[in-house]
């Protein structure tokens, strides 16, 4: 089915400037603790003239900066993903476009870019909003990403997909039809080729709300492939108490067991962090509480956690959290599946406000990146372990922006791991990381 986006209606366009305006407030208390205002991950409220996919009278969430054009050079959020011949592929979106391009020098320089959707007055270019792309060894690629389809901040998720290498993509089209909401889908391959995708839905609290009953928060949904996105299977709860505006991690344990890592809302009020390691394909085990934080806010941290999982079976876990018992990023570690974890080990420096960890484990081998803003430059950090995770090397520093920058996101092709990094003055970089 092609994707045709949801009509506003005249209410629609009445509200959403107010909405939006409304989130951008919201975003910016909940960041202040962050010091990350001159980021401006999360401004909205800019008009622009819809294209034929935006619902009339749509108002996009506003870029950070002012760039004209949907080159990568304009890229709010880039996603990699590495081809079997060692090509790198990227995915971003830039003034609502989505896009993919090749790269055969390490990111140096890419091929000409592949419009995948143009949804300039509904893409959703939130703080932790960002297409996703996964290669599988048959070289089928798929992209997901997703859009805002009414102005309750409601999104659908909407899949393209090549099977000749990234000579032609499809049409966009939806990942489930659904009336409640769907946003952030984050997606993970096993070793099969099974492609798995997770995301944050309000099927729950629609629901909720029909009977006359407040519920905080959202629900995780996931749904399966095996032929790289062309058809899924029904989606399916995996957890109903979920933070509404936090993207998840998600990592493979072993063929058909992905484990996730999301900031759930615990007791309608404490947004701390859980793990759910499933037990097969359509069996998510029992949600285990990463750290006891207690962090009690009804606004939206817009910061998800980071999860990667080591050949031996240990899990390693960063997040952010702002409770009065520890405020900043933290990391720790499972050798239980998520059962008990370490003590918090915070990371990073208390002076200087920490975000977007993300993490990768080879065997024993771990690797971890974040950001750090000073008020003046954001600095790159990896620090790694050798030992899975039981003692990390200093952290180091690897570049620095006076500008806009995404999220830092750690890759790996073969045997070498690679930083990926937009930065918006800087240009895409991918830095090849040693060993620890």
């Amino acid at each position: 089915m092609t994707y045709k986006p949801t009509p506003f209606t005249r209410d629609s366009r009445r509200r959403l400037p107010g909405l939006a305006l409304r989130w951008l407030l919201t975003t910016m208390l909940s960041l202040a603790g962050l010091a990350h205002a001159a980021e401006s991950e999360h401004a909205h409220g800019d008009s622009r003239a819809p294209s034929a996919s935006a619902p009339a009278g749509a108002r996009m969430p506003m870029s950070p900066f002012t760039c004209i054009g949907t080159s990568l050079a304009c890229a709010t959020a880039a996603s990699p993903a590495w081809a079997k011949d060692g090509a790198l592929w990227l995915t971003w979106v830039a003034n609502g476009v989505v896009s993919v391009a090749r790269s055969t020098d390490r990111g140096l320089h890419f091929s000409p870019a592949t419009v995948i959707g143009r949804h300039e007055g509904v893409a959703d270019v939130g703080a932790d909003a960002r297409p996703q792309i996964a290669i599988d060894a048959a070289d089928r690629i798929t992209v997901l990403y997703d859009v805002f389809k009414d102005s309750h901040w409601n999104a659908e998720i909407l899949v393209s997909r090549s099977t000749d290498g990234g000579q032609h993509f499809s049409a966009p089209r939806l990942l489930m039809a659904q009336t409640a909401g769907q946003r952030f889908p984050t997606v993970a391959l096993d070793t099969t080729g099974g492609l798995f995708v997770a995301w944050i839905d309000r099927r729950l609290a629609m629901e909720a709300a029909d009977k006359g009953i407040k519920r905080q928060g959202a629900a995780v949904a996931y749904a399966w492939s095996d032929d790289a996105g062309a058809h899924f299977t029904p989606a399916r709860i995996a957890y109903t108490d979920s933070c509404e505006c936090c993207r998840m991690g998600v990592a493979m344990r072993a063929p058909g067991r992905p484990v996730i890592v999301l900031r759930g809302v615990l007791d309608q009020r404490v947004r701390d962090h859980v793990v759910i390691t499933f037990k097969g394909r359509h069996e998510p085990g029992t949600a285990q509480r990463v750290s006891d934080d207690n962090w009690v806010t009804n606004a939206c941290p817009h910061h998800g956690p980071a999860i990667t999982v080591g050949a031996e079976g240990t899990y390693h876990v960063a997040w952010y959290t702002q409770s009065p018992t520890r405020s900043g990023l933290f990391y720790a570690r499972s050798t239980d599946e998520g059962k008990t974890f370490s003590a918090p080990m915070r990371i990073g420096q208390a002076q200087q406000p920490s975000s977007r960890p993300n993490l990768l484990a080879q065997g024993a081998r771990v690797w971890m990146a974040w950001k750090t803003f000073d008020g003046q430059a954001t600095s790159l950090y990896v620090q790694t372990s050798r030992d899975a995770g039981e003692h990390w090397s200093a952290p180091k520093v690897l570049a620095q922006s006076k500008g806009y920058s995404d999220h830092p996101l750690l890759t790996t092709q073969g045997n070498k791991v690679y930083l990926s990094w937009l930065a918006h003055d800087e240009g895409y970089q991918l830095i090849e990381l040693a060993a620890p």
